[in-house]
């Protein structure tokens, strides 16, 4: 049986400028994913400069917020304080469904129409570089079944790139995460999910947040990471960047069969060359009546 667990999640995003700039339509993708495993029970969401919002299910199901601006600023700050409601035995990892999936996948006909957007490589000019990197893994047709083989690529994965946190938008891709040997959170998740993608593993792109015992002593930032889909089992969540299997501590935000997808905050600005100055991200964790380090 499932216990629940509150958790308080306060995100703040802020850009700065020169100057006052106008701002373009933005979209936000910050408001944790609902389902049998997390509620949310309430919600706030600041924007200065005013802006009106508008709610939106994009496709994926994922929950976004729209923001349109009417006035300049020199500053814009997107505040969200979210409080969330979690089932799971903090003893024990949850149940699964019987029966492993052997390797190679094989896809209910049904699911086609919609896996084969996620068996499609993102950079598909890269292949050569993934499908090298691909022939260096263990043979996925070893292992009992092809979630042990994800979870190894995910260890692997975890030891061959160095983690390098960047601010700058977008991520890199596959080839360069290979190259230099170092990524963030968002390249080494879009690395393994276009080598499970060349090894016939529909996998997506999950952002959201990671409550661990780092991000509560000090303010952390979003996180994200893999999700395998297996005849059986579902989605299952891979976190290349500590190499391990994603769990309650993952709060997903958005998925999507792209990177770009599901982006925390987008959207552009007019204003003079040289106006952006920076951008800060914090996000901190709470427990509700507690201080938060629980």
């Amino acid at each position: 049986m499932s216990d629940s667990h509150l958790l308080r999640i306060q995100h703040r995003t802020q850009y700065r400028y020169a100057g006052p700039v106008t701002f373009d339509p933005h979209r936000l993708v910050i408001r944790p994913r609902e389902g049998h495993d997390l509620r949310v029970e309430s919600l706030e969401l600041a924007i200065s400069p005013q802006a009106e919002v508008v709610w939106t299910r994009d496709i994926f199901g994922n929950s976004i917020a729209h923001a349109y601006f009417s006035e300049q600023a020199a500053e814009l700050t997107i505040d969200m304080d979210v409080v969330v409601r979690r089932f799971f035995d903090a003893a024990n990892p949850p149940p699964t469904a019987p029966g492993a999936s052997a390797y190679p996948l094989s896809y209910d006909t049904l699911e086609h129409g919609i896996i084969v957007g996620y068996l499609t490589p993102v950079y598909a000019e890269e292949t050569a570089a993934v499908q090298e990197f691909a022939r260096s893994l263990p043979d996925p047709g070893d292992f009992a079944s092809a979630e042990l083989f994800a979870l190894k690529l995910a260890e692997l994965i975890h030891d061959k790139i160095g983690y390098q946190r960047r601010e700058q938008k977008g991520v890199q891709t596959p080839a360069t995460t290979l190259a230099l040997g170092t990524g963030s959170c968002r390249d080494v998740a879009t690395l393994m999910m276009e080598t499970l993608r060349h090894l016939g593993v529909a996998a997506r792109f999950a952002s959201g947040y990671l409550d661990c015992a780092a991000t509560r002593a000090a303010r952390g930032s979003t996180h994200a990471w893999t999700e395998a889909y297996f005849p059986q089992l579902g989605w299952r969540g891979f976190d290349p960047t500590s190499g391990k299997l994603c769990n309650h501590q993952h709060i997903v935000t958005g998925t999507s069969h792209h990177p770009r997808g599901v982006m925390p905050v987008s959207g552009g600005y007019v204003g003079t060359p040289g106006s952006y100055q920076g951008l800060t991200v914090a996000v901190e964790f709470s427990t509700p009546g507690g201080d938060g380090r629980s």
